[in-house]
């Protein structure tokens, strides 16, 4: 989906990723590419519920993560998610088979209903108790968070 549709215009979109370029280089990241569209992931995820399967589930979100956020790669193309699942690990014909396969893709749709259900509007999603905080937030503001539930500074 094009991202000023999805967001209210390209105005809005611009500021949108000069915030996330700023915040992310006080992480010393500095090298990624902001895009025009957002991708529909569903494929993607499903691979990853391969991967959950094979015990290779954080090798796949390194790099899948990695490859949409600094390499420009598209988590539509099967040529993309072949070379990805390589690298991961997984066979690459059994990823794209993955992707398209319903037991994994229910899974993804059970998760993400189980999300609405509980009233998360967008990742990441931090919850303690029944309140939440959503989106990519900075250390202060999750902080205060779990402090304002109750944890304690070490």
């Amino acid at each position: 989906m094009e991202q000023a549709a999805k967001f209210g215009g390209k105005e809005r979109v611009a500021a949108m990723h000069a915030r996330l370029l700023e915040f992310a280089k006080g992480f010393g990241i500095t090298d990624m590419k902001m895009r025009q569209r957002s991708p529909n992931t569903r494929r993607a995820l499903a691979i990853a519920e391969l991967a959950r399967d094979q015990d290779k589930l954080e090798p796949w979100r390194q790099i899948a993560m990695d490859a949409h956020w600094t390499r420009g790669l598209d988590l539509e193309s099967d040529a993309d998610l072949r070379t990805l699942a390589a690298e991961a690990g997984l066979d690459p014909a059994e990823a794209i088979a993955a992707s398209h396969d319903p037991r994994f893709l229910s899974r993804i749709d059970r998760r993400r209903a189980e999300a609405e259900n509980l009233g998360v509007t967008g990742i990441p999603t931090f919850v303690i108790g029944n309140r939440g905080v959503v989106g990519c937030q900075p250390y202060e503001v999750l902080a205060e968070f779990v402090e304002s539930a109750g944890a304690r500074k070490r």
